[in-house]
């Protein structure tokens, strides 16, 4: 194979024209290339590609990316509040949640998380996303007032807040089913919801991640609840602890399926799990993986952008879990967003990730513009609201093979 060294706007022939690529790989990524619907049993011989072939998925999925988006990498200029670190769930692999006495617990009051909406505004920010633990305090009002108070203070942010799990838990307070729950919280000025604590839609997988306190199916209930009432949602999935390639396209699949239905998603956001300070990892050293290799996260990536072509066509690189470089790198391997510059971010990085908590909106152009596509600002519901040229002249000459 010919690895691509040269600038983004001389690239080789693709590798999957390489003979060391097998003919069942070959026909699986025409059709790719065509537009067809990838199988699961297809996507797990994706997922088992070494060496040239999996750089040829990556090609492929590059392709597919140009296809469907353009040749535009994209970010959102946003703040994560973190209402409080409280949280009676227990996840093994979350090590974020504090009791209710540490000395370390934090529960943030509506006014405290509006005074953090209006710095964000303050400094450009177009989003906050507002997530926190399941504090057992919390009333049936509180996430109502929450949003109530950052719609006073700060009208015209938009708020994208709230958890399937944390609408689970404001629907038993407030003894509501989803849909009342959620027209409320819309009516009050909810715009979006991120689709987190999907983990794995497998029930195998979440008994050992949290012994399947919300199920496959609650989650799946709350999301199309969430559609069904006009408030859209990202798409997420966090691998690389007990799981393996069948659950992850199976995953995908479930998430291409509901989207088919609802057309609710926004995007999807592979999630790799940050091991270092969690129990899950800690307790089972011998049992649960380290989290990805870097080979699964470009191979989740690209094979996401596949799998979802034509159905969720934002895929988004989580630069708070692989670090703005290789998040970079990802956009030529079937992402094309970075996602938010955060401000703000304590859930990974109480795991044990290292890299940081904000990145700045000139930096996100900058790294966008090394993997040689144009830069684009945009809102949460991916409409451009500035873009930044790509001034091939600067271009940094940089590999982008993600697959050794």
């Amino acid at each position: 194979m010919n690895p691509i060294q040269s600038t983004y706007q001389d690239r080789h022939a693709p590798a999957f024209f390489s003979q060391a690529v097998s003919a069942p790989v070959q026909q699986i990524l025409a059709q790719c290339l065509q537009g067809d619907e990838l199988s699961v049993a297809d996507a797990c011989v994706l997922f088992a590609t070494q060496g040239e072939e999996a750089q040829a998925v990556l090609d492929t999925a590059d392709q597919v990316r140009q296809k469907r988006v353009g040749n535009t990498g994209s970010y959102v200029i946003t703040r994560n509040i973190n209402f409080t670190n409280v949280c009676y769930m227990g996840c093994r692999f979350c090590n974020f949640a504090k009791e209710k006495g540490d000395q370390d617990a934090e529960f943030l009051t509506v006014e405290q998380v509006a005074d953090r909406a209006e710095e964000a505004w303050a400094r450009g920010a177009t989003e906050v996303c507002i997530q926190g633990g399941l504090h057992p305090d919390i009333d049936e009002n509180y996430y109502r007032d929450l949003i109530v108070a950052v719609k006073k203070r700060v009208p015209d942010i938009h708020i994208h807040a709230f958890s399937p799990f944390e609408i689970w838990y404001g629907c038993k307070k407030a003894r509501l089913e989803p849909e009342v729950f959620l027209s409320e919280l819309k009516a009050l000025g909810l715009g979006t919801m991120p689709g987190t604590a999907a983990e794995i839609l497998d029930t195998e997988i979440r008994k050992q991640l949290t012994k399947n306190k919300l199920t496959t199916e609650e989650w799946v209930r709350i999301v199309k609840a969430a559609h069904s009432v006009g408030v859209r949602t990202t798409s997420t999935i966090m691998y690389g602890h007990v799981d393996q390639p069948i659950h992850w396209a199976n995953h995908l699949e479930l998430l291409r399926d509901i989207q088919k239905e609802t057309g609710g998603f926004t995007e999807f956001v592979p999630l790799g799990f940050i091991h270092y300070e969690t129990r899950l990892y800690n307790d089972n050293p011998d049992v649960v993986r380290p989290g990805p290799t870097r080979d699964e996260h470009f191979k989740m990536h690209a094979i996401a952008r596949l799998m979802l072509q034509g159905h969720i066509d934002n895929i988004q690189a989580s630069w708070v879990k692989m670090g703005p470089d290789v998040a970079a790198k990802m956009l030529r391997s079937g992402a094309n967003d970075l996602g938010g510059t955060l401000m703000n971010e304590s859930i990974s990085r109480a795991a044990g990730a290292t890299h940081g908590q904000e990145v700045m909106p000139e930096d996100m152009v900058a790294n966008i513009h090394s993997a040689g596509l144009e830069a684009v600002q945009r809102n949460t519901l991916y409409e451009p609201l500035e873009t930044f040229a790509l001034d091939t002249s600067v271009i940094r000459r940089i590999p982008i093979q993600g697959v050794a």
